[in-house]
């Protein structure tokens, strides 16, 4: 499930800079289109925990990726910036169920676990959102019709999520979890409070945290190629290569990533990623080169490697919340990140130049440093 849901929008993305220009649209334009896919995320998002807790996680997780195939193919026919808006709102719908309940699924998992594996699963996210780039990389270089393109692989991937259901854990989820002792540890590190407001503290700092992940992600995703193709005049088949050297080192770091969850614990692991990001594309932007910037991203995409699961896991674990209420708010207002940098970054690049709007990114790796405290230490298995 977290690779078709990383491969499904990532086939789309190396087809911006053509999209953009068919379309004849602005940067500020092309940036609020972009933002109709998590808008409508933040629509449907809080509807997550109780479909889960109707439907299943394992059942929606896979109805919402056949949607978002269904919405991806419908974008590749739109004729003007409105209507790749109105396909994009639906995608990012169903994109924020599929999300949710994946995550909720892969939590259950690794309770059974007794250690941390969630990095793991979204290390397969970044594997398809690498497939995802290089697949539309491919279709750029042969010349692929955008609406083959996305009906080829909205369709793989679907029949992959269907098959996939056979073997995810049946039946609703839990409502006696246990919380673990890492939660309790989370509550007592991100305040000194001992009051019901605990609990929110925590939580808007986890938001922060998943915002500034969600921030340099999209920055990818929506500006690494054409800020490669644009300002620097990198070839359009390079210049895809921002995106995936971007997913390929989150990849790398998500893979290692639970090692060193379990030996240094989520809060020292995600601060020294906000440094990784901050340092890294803070440079590439200070001097500005085709190899540079890619290499920035992907130290940008190392260093927000552990963010997104390291919030949801705590969220999971907070106590005072129905089983799914947390993780689903932590990752309904992830999606505000999504949704505010495309256009603020459109809006600085047409007031300034691309270079200038893309400061949001090592401005998060920072954002993240600040917020990792309310993170667990070491982690501990559970006995």
């Amino acid at each position: 499930m977290f690779l078709t849901n990383g491969a499904l929008f990532a086939n789309l993305l190396p087809r911006y800079p053509g999209l953009k220009a068919e379309l004849a649209l602005s940067n500020v334009e092309f940036g609020l289109v972009v933002a109709a896919y998590p808008s409508g995320a933040l629509l449907a998002g809080l509807a997550a925990a109780a479909l889960i807790r109707r439907f299943w996680s394992s059942r929606l997780a896979v109805a919402g990726t056949a949607i978002t195939s269904v919405a991806l193919f419908a974008a590749s026919f739109a004729p003007n910036g409105l209507l790749l808006a109105a396909a994009f709102a639906l995608g990012g719908a169903a994109d924020a169920l599929t999300d949710v309940a994946q995550n909720s699924h892969g939590l259950r998992v690794q309770r059974r676990f007794g250690r941390s594996i969630i990095n793991g699963f979204h290390a397969i996210w970044s594997i398809g959102a690498v497939l995802g780039g290089l697949m539309g990389a491919a279709a750029v270089a042969l010349h692929v019709p955008l609406p083959l393109h996305l009906g080829i692989s909205g369709v793989l991937f679907t029949i992959v999520a269907v098959l996939a259901y056979r073997w995810m854990i049946p039946g609703p989820e839990h409502d006696d979890v246990e919380v673990s002792t890492a939660g309790i540890r989370v509550v007592q590190a991100g305040t000194a409070s001992r009051g019901g407001s605990a609990k929110y503290v925590v939580l808007l700092a986890l938001v922060l945290l998943t915002v500034a992940g969600s921030v340099v992600e999209d920055s990818g995703s929506t500006w690494a190629a054409l800020y490669l193709a644009g300002s620097l005049d990198a070839p359009q088949a390079l210049a895809a290569f921002g995106f995936i050297a971007l997913v390929g080192a989150q990849f790398v770091g998500r893979m290692l990533g639970d090692r060193l969850v379990d030996r240094f614990g989520e809060r020292r692991v995600a601060q020294a990623g906000g440094l990784v990001t901050a340092l890294g594309m803070g440079v590439a932007l200070l001097f500005p080169s085709v190899g540079g910037t890619i290499a920035g991203f992907a130290a940008a995409g190392l260093g927000i490697a552990t963010l997104v699961p390291a919030a949801l896991h705590t969220a999971d674990e907070l106590p005072g919340f129905k089983p799914g209420t947390a993780i689903t708010l932590v990752s309904w207002l992830m999606r505000l990140g999504f949704l505010a940098a495309p256009p603020l970054v459109g809006l600085l690049a047409d007031a300034t130049s691309l270079r200038v709007g893309l400061i949001v990114v090592p401005v998060a790796g920072i954002v993240a440093f600040l917020c990792a405290g309310v993170l667990a230490g070491r982690h501990r298995r559970h006995e």
